[in-house]
């Protein structure tokens, strides 16, 4: 099963989200000759992660802001749920729609809290509820309720922030969130990592998100569809990232795909959908000796040091075991692990970082689940390029 089937699965059990379209959308600005926003058709299937990518200046946050009316479109519809979004008032629109900006967007003269209650005290929700709403998306997030509550922005990093700003957006259970490139400013590794938390909770909530991105890598990972738009958000192709990566539409959209297709296809998978390998594993308040007993007669060079509750300190090698008194100050620290729902090519990157050329596996609490090796990654390529092939007489028939 792909990645994009089980995300599909999970969100069909779970979906809260609804059906947003577009038809004939059109955004013309007084003075410019040609429209920013021309003739988009678009339909948003409910409970799906839809990204709209295309370089800079394209039009696809000007598309994106016309679902809440932040843009008012010159001309064309669009629903919500079925419901024309001109009809009512935009405020009250606002605020059945959550929105999660780049940099998060929080008041900085507000608490994580206070940010956090917003909307639901705008629509009238009682403290008591807000509060309990307050922590449990705290919570959903992985921030620690008592630790983040009382907190103000400026005490947070990029990564907090955004987490915050995602916690906010969803604060009043909204069937649809807009996001506009929520994750663009924080550095590449806490970048992955929001990137799957946004997974873990569209697998449990089942929103309809649209997420507007220039980055191709990241609409791939993130995306059950993806739009990718040209000049005037004209859509290029609107197809799922397999058939995307599989079969461009023009050398436009090629040229979004890059040379590197078939690299970008490790993106579709997540950890967790693959055979993970194993390695001999020891507490570090053990005895070296029972370490080495381990590894005697095993080809296996490494071994990982792991604290007591099971998450992976160091690695260490038998070279290293000889002399070694104690593991607690024995081996070499572990890069930075990966997560469940870490693409295949973010697994890539890290064990190409590794000394060892393993991508450690944690799960939700950091403990130790696997490895991820370069066999792991050559196998899974090599059944692609096998299903694609035997796929290809069906498709000349």
């Amino acid at each position: 099963m792909t990645d994009t089937e089980t995300r599909s699965d999970t969100a069909e059990s779970a979906v809260s989200g609804v059906e947003i379209v577009l038809d004939s959308v059109t955004k013309r600005y007084p003075g410019q000759q040609d429209p920013s926003v021309d003739n988009v058709s678009l339909t948003i299937p409910a409970g799906e992660i839809v990204v709209l990518v295309g370089p800079s200046g394209c039009g696809k946050t000007t598309t994106m802001r016309m679902i809440n009316r932040l843009i008012e479109p010159t001309s064309g519809t669009i629903t919500i749920g079925g419901r024309d979004v001109s009809a009512g008032d935009p405020d009250q629109l606002r605020r059945g729609i959550g929105y999660s900006i780049q940099q998060a967007g929080l008041f900085p003269h507000m608490t994580v809290a206070k940010n956090i209650a917003t909307v639901p005290g705008l629509i009238g929700w009682d403290r008591k509820k807000v509060a309990a709403r307050t922590d449990e998306m705290l919570e959903l997030v992985g921030l620690a309720p008592d630790t983040y509550r009382h907190r103000y922005p400026r005490q947070l990093s990029g990564g907090q922030q955004q987490r915050v700003g995602v916690a906010r957006a969803l604060a009043a259970d909204p069937p649809v969130l807009l996001m506009d490139e929520p994750f663009g400013a924080v550095d590449p590794i806490t970048r992955g990592l929001l990137q799957d938390e946004l997974l873990r909770l569209q697998a449990e909530l089942g929103k309809t998100i649209v997420f507007v991105t220039h980055d191709f890598n990241e609409a791939v990972k993130l995306g059950d569809r993806i739009a990718v738009l040209g000049n005037q958000s004209r859509i290029l192709q609107y197809d799922t990232p397999a058939a995307i990566l599989a079969d461009p539409a023009d050398e436009t959209v090629a040229g979004f795909v890059g040379a590197d297709a078939s690299l970008k296809q490790l993106t579709l998978t997540r950890v967790m959908d693959v055979e993970m390998g194993q390695c001999p594993t020891v507490a570090e308040d053990e005895p070296v000796d029972t370490l080495r007993a381990a590894l005697v007669g095993r080809k296996w060079p490494w071994a990982l040091i792991l604290d007591s509750h099971r998450r992976p300190l160091r690695w260490v090698s038998a070279a290293e075991l000889p002399h070694a008194t104690s593991l607690r100050d024995t081996g070499s620290p572990i890069g930075t692990p990966l997560s469940l729902r870490s693409s295949l090519q973010e697994a890539l990157e890290s064990l190409l970082a590794e000394q060892t050329a393993n991508a450690v596996v944690t799960g939700r609490r950091g403990e130790y689940v696997g490895l991820i090796t370069i066999d792991t990654l050559v196998e899974h390529l090599a059944a692609l390029r096998a299903t694609h092939s035997s796929a290809e007489p069906d498709q000349a028939t």
